[in-house]
């Protein structure tokens, strides 16, 4: 069997922690942040987590070999 691909897209924006949860970065800091207080700001530095089972499945089966 030949070798599987990895969707691209789905590598750039998620990562699989060691005991395989997926781990992203939240939206939201890119821009416009002068409007934003500084406690949110610093929120959104943190990486979160996807906690749903079913979200979870579905990207790691674009991710193969995490």
């Amino acid at each position: 069997m030949g070798k599987l691909k990895t969707k691209r897209g789905v590598a750039k924006r998620f990562k699989l922690t060691k005991k395989g949860k997926v781990k992203y970065s939240g939206g939201g800091k890119s821009h416009l942040a002068s409007s934003k207080k500084a406690k949110r700001l610093r929120s959104l530095r943190k990486r979160k987590t996807i906690t749903g089972k079913k979200e979870a499945k579905f990207v790691k089966s674009m991710l193969p070999y995490g």
